[in-house]
């Protein structure tokens, strides 16, 4: 059994959450987030977009509830020692389950925490467990119980932070080598995810962004692959990934020739994004981030082209995407600290001209200031 942290490092996370628990007056907590199950225990699986949920009660005990392919899965990646198994059948209904382990663990007429922000939770599953919980013991969403612990970040896990922005850094240099006029996206493509996976990374928990020509105006994945023109423009959202870790990057590369005002919003994203870094510091809020992020576009005749978010916390994520808790946007209260891992992003979309440019990097929060993870520069580079 190889994990991936070390047996003091998963014994102070789990102290942690005992602690916050009995902070919460928790008897138990009811883990679907894969995310959460991944960080206490090392359990590493897609398994989780089946039922799936790890308990954990105030004495300490944990036993998972999963299907028969995630047995051994759990065996070979995991600390877990009680891994129970309900069986695929026709009705079946894996609450029932669940219902036999919180009696083994005396949970009636207990506080139980459920992590209701999960992929894995469906609305039908949740209808489910509920019917199932009611009358049975009190439930609370708890769904940030663990996020919040995951949101700063140990010195084991940015070892591994590290390796994912060497990663993402090394993915630029192979899109620099392979963007050009007549090249296709595909190409591109599969040359920046190669080098992630030949660097000992990993799949990234969504796909990467790229989109040139009326695309690159887009801030999602989506299937069409097209050549480069002779004019045209790239954007590339891309993250290196280690041991589920990400380090993000955004970009968009002028072909042939850059429009001035590619250059213009260039300028501008840089100057946005200057002010971010000043601003992203322990004490200062995630809402203040994002307030010198609006400012600095609003002023600088960007309001329309901006959106409404400029980045969020980045960590060990699994699909369908790498972003975490918390974002930065208009009036988050969440106080940044030290440890804190954050991908800032500058958009700027001009639906009116048809041009995009981005501008993407990811911080280390540090004890008074941060630190940028990537090397790359951020110069306008036109290919």
């Amino acid at each position: 059994m190889a994990l991936h942290f070390s047996k003091e490092e998963f014994s102070k996370r789990k102290q942690d959450v005992l602690k916050s628990m009995k902070e919460q007056n928790l008897d138990a907590l009811l883990m679907f987030r894969q995310e959460s199950m991944y960080w206490l225990t090392g359990y590493d699986t897609f398994g989780y977009v089946f039922f799936q949920t790890l308990v954990l009660d105030q004495k300490g005990n944990i036993i998972l509830l999963t299907r028969a392919p995630d047995l051994i899965q759990a065996q070979n990646t995991s600390n877990i020692e009680d891994i129970r198994i309900w069986v695929d059948k026709d009705r079946i209904n894996p609450t029932d389950d669940l219902k036999k382990i919180l009696n083994e663990l005396n949970l009636k007429d207990k506080k139980i925490g459920i992590e209701y922000e999960a992929y894995g939770m469906t609305g039908r599953n949740a209808l489910k467990l509920n019917k199932s919980l009611d009358n049975y013991c009190l439930i609370e969403d708890q769904s940030e119980l663990i996020t919040k612990l995951r949101v700063v970040k140990s010195n084991e896990e940015l070892v591994y932070v590290k390796k994912a922005a060497e990663l993402a850094d090394r993915a630029l240099d192979q899109a620099w080598k392979y963007t050009k006029a007549g090249a296709s996206e595909a190409k591109i493509l599969a040359e920046m995810q190669k080098t992630v996976l030949e660097g000992g990374g990993d799949y990234p928990a969504n796909e990467y962004i790229i989109g040139s020509g009326d695309n690159a105006l887009l801030c999602r994945y989506q299937s069409e692959k097209r050549k480069l023109s002779n004019i045209d423009q790239l954007s590339l959202e891309w993250a290196g990934t280690f041991k589920h870790y990400h380090s993000a990057m955004f970009r968009t590369i002028p072909i042939g020739k850059a429009d001035v005002k590619h250059i213009k919003m260039h300028e501008a994203c840089i100057e946005a994004l200057r002010n971010c870094v000043k601003t992203l510091i322990p004490g200062k809020t995630a809402g203040d981030v994002f307030d010198v992020h609006a400012k600095t576009f609003d002023n600088l005749g960007f309001n329309k082209a901006r959106m409404n978010a400029c980045g969020y916390s980045l960590g060990s994520t699994f699909a369908p995407n790498w972003m975490d808790w918390p974002m930065l946007y208009k009036g988050n209260p969440y106080v940044i600290k030290p440890g804190n891992i954050f991908f800032m992003h500058m958009i700027l979309m001009d639906s009116d001209n048809n041009l995009a440019m981005n501008l993407g990097e990811t911080y280390l929060v540090t004890e008074s200031s941060n630190e940028r993870l990537g090397n790359q520069k951020l110069d306008l580079v036109v290919l």
